[in-house]
């Protein structure tokens, strides 16, 4: 067995935060011999670091450039095949030349306390290996987008640039907080259909029985329905209901990891659940309140809060609806870059689709190209549609 070494990045960060009392120990190396395979395209290596799966792609046109890349989040442990092509936001730069690394973690869910040091262990592994890169770029989509924007924030020096695709960059305590909010409110409209919302069962699962109960439910009350549509900014009750699955594991998920409820919804004001204000008064009457626990607040608040020091640039690209990473609080990352005084390494883009990640190969690469030229050139990209 190799000797284990805890990995230290941005050391003051470190010791004024407890960073490196959360942080995992790592193994130095690969923990068995890794799997290789060479086409006519490049090179695969797969294999695992202490838990966590790896995959190095590096194209026969290597251009000497990296592309670390951070996947989003995930109910399974991921796996890497060295006979499967990449996927549509890191195929578009390994076809450019680059070479594309990815952790697939140890830990599932919202990870971002294990991915961030096991993915930058990686990255020293791949430079050790394959020789150190001209440029280096981070990139990475849903969680991974989070995970590329914290990257950038704390650890900036080995970077050139970052890429953010759908990321969710609103402080963590944001977002989740919303979500525990619509749960509760989802449990006022149609109580006894989940499990309780604090302590979430750490064995909920998706299932489609659910599903469907959740459906009828909703098709049986067109009025509550639509009172959950308009709360939760979706189309349809097949997406309420996605969500509402999705938000319950997602709840059990950090309660586990924070070691209590992190969230509450006592100060929570609920608007918006129809035209009519007294819906939104007899919801606010008659929804259940949570309180948090302190501790597993801090947690949350830990992993992540941004603090929009942003030094290197990045680019943003999100679809104008997404059922799971709303694009309109991402406003919010902006105003924290620009109160940082960092307003111009952040522009935002869009491409019109529906759906969460949803931009394809082709606009995730004329994004990419795009961040190059603000790289190489200066040419700052022009903030809104992706042209």
């Amino acid at each position: 067995m190799r000797p284990v070494v805890l990995l230290l990045i941005s050391s003051l960060w470190l010791a004024t935060t407890g960073f490196a009392q959360r942080t995992p120990e790592i193994e130095e190396g690969p923990s068995t011999p890794p799997n290789i395979l060479k086409t006519q395209s490049g090179t695969v290596e797969t294999g695992s670091m202490g838990n966590a799966a790896y995959r190095i792609d590096v194209p026969a046109n290597w251009n000497h450039s990296l592309v670390v890349f951070y996947h989003g989040y995930s109910e399974r442990s991921f796996h890497y095949r060295s006979d499967a092509q990449l996927h549509d936001q890191a195929r578009p730069m390994f076809q450019r030349g680059f070479a594309v690394i990815q952790s697939g973690y140890s830990q599932t869910g919202w990870a971002l306390q294990t991915a961030y040091p096991e993915t930058e262990h990686l990255r020293k592994y791949f430079t050790k290996k394959y020789g150190q890169p001209k440029e280096t770029y981070v990139a990475g989509g849903s969680m991974g987008g989070a995970l590329t924007m914290m990257t950038l924030e704390l650890n900036p020096k080995p970077y050139v640039a970052g890429l953010d695709l759908c990321g969710a960059v609103e402080p963590t305590y944001e977002w989740a907080s919303r979500r525990f909010a619509w749960r509760a409110a989802f449990d006022y409209f149609f109580p006894g259909i989940f499990p309780p919302l604090v302590p979430t069962p750490q064995d909920f699962i998706e299932n489609d029985g659910l599903r469907q109960k959740i459906l009828a439910a909703l098709k049986a009350k067109p009025a509550a329905a639509a009172s959950m549509r308009d709360i939760t900014y979706e189309h349809t009750d097949l997406q309420v209901a996605n969500l509402m699955m999705y938000i319950t594991w997602q709840m059990a998920d950090f309660q586990r990891k924070a070691g209590g409820n992190p969230f509450e919804n006592r100060n929570y004001i609920y608007t918006r659940s129809s035209e009519d204000p007294h819906t939104d008064y007899a919801l606010n009457d008659g929804v259940r309140r949570y309180a948090a626990d302190d501790k597993a607040r801090k947690w949350v608040a830990t992993w992540y809060t941004p603090t929009g020091k942003l030094t290197r640039p990045m680019l943003a690209l999100h679809t104008v609806f997404d059922p799971l990473v709303p694009a309109t609080p991402m406003t919010l990352y902006g105003r924290m870059v620009e109160e940082a005084g960092f307003g111009n390494n952040y522009v935002q883009t869009y491409v019109h689709r529906e759906g969460h990640c949803t931009m394809n190969a082709d606009e995730v690469g004329r994004a990419f190209d795009q961040l190059l030229l603000w790289v190489h050139q200066k040419k700052i990209p022009q903030a809104g549609l992706l042209r």
